[in-house]
């Protein structure tokens, strides 16, 4: 499992990374200011949580529980479902793409919430 989650990081970085080039090169001079600043949110927590991925595999060599598991879907799903409708929102324009991110920010909510309670109740293997 620790290795679908560091693919799944690197992954999600080399995008982030991507999309954070995309948007100060590309998009700069197409968008306002107030669209540029939403998509360089979705960039932002886009690479938060590829590092949030890369502690989850680690944490999960270390305590390898459900929640912990939980917690790295939870962040894969959410930085797609949050990051990718503020760059759909941004790039096509359409605002309805805008009542989608709050689930996505629920999503890496519980995230953090099932990490650090299956840190907490992990069993220390030796």
């Amino acid at each position: 499992m620790e290795r679908v989650f560091v693919i799944a990081a690197s992954v999600l970085a080399l995008v982030g990374v991507g999309m954070g080039a995309f948007g100060a090169h590309a998009l700069r001079a197409q968008l306002e200011a107030q669209a540029l600043a939403t998509f360089e949110v979705g960039v932002r927590y886009q690479m938060y949580h590829a590092l949030a991925l890369f502690a989850v595999a680690w944490v999960h060599e270390r305590w390898p529980t459900r929640l912990v598991r939980t917690a790295g879907w939870l962040f894969i799903v959410g930085t797609l479902v949050f990051s990718g409708s503020l760059y759909l929102l941004v790039v096509l324009g359409v605002s309805a793409l805008g009542a989608i991110t709050p689930f996505g920010g629920a999503a890496l909510l519980a995230g953090w919430a099932c990490l650090a309670m299956g840190a907490w109740k992990g069993t220390v293997d030796s």
